[in-house]
């Protein structure tokens, strides 16, 4: 069994856990990423059962159609404003969690970059990274 992924938001107020592994890891340089992180890309595990991970807190929710097209919900923390999770309206049954926001932010291993179309030139990532100019699909 794997040992379980445990994060939330910086004050403490919004908690999640999961014992799945995630099934994708990668650094995302599309805008919307870049606006929420304030920086060149974000960085998410992406998890195969929302309804398995539990959460604590009351988290506030946003919608925003990400460079896909495709509706993504945000959830933040109300009183320190750290993201705390991601949904996908062409994927419900994922969620995804923002890397700093882990316990063990060391357990993030990124498999891939998605939308290095959008990158900046100062945003270096990895090159070892397989990177694709948007998000792969199958």
């Amino acid at each position: 069994m794997t040992q379980p992924y445990t994060g939330g938001c910086a004050c403490g107020a919004i908690r999640y856990a999961t014992r799945h592994a995630p099934i994708f890891q990668n650094h995302c340089q599309c805008r919307d990423c870049q606006r929420r992180s304030g920086t060149g890309h974000g960085s998410y595990l992406t998890f195969p059962a929302r309804a398995e991970m539990s959460i604590t807190g009351e988290a506030r929710l946003w919608e925003v159609a990400g460079d896909s097209g495709s509706m993504k919900l945000h959830a933040f923390c109300p009183v320190c404003g750290t993201p705390v999770y991601l949904r996908f309206a062409a994927m419900p049954d994922l969620i995804a969690v923002p890397a700093g926001s882990l316990d063990e932010p060391g357990r993030f291993a990124p498999q891939v970059l998605t939308y290095g179309v959008r990158g900046a030139a100062w945003d270096a990532i990895d090159p070892s990274l397989q990177a694709f100019e948007r998000m792969p699909t199958g």
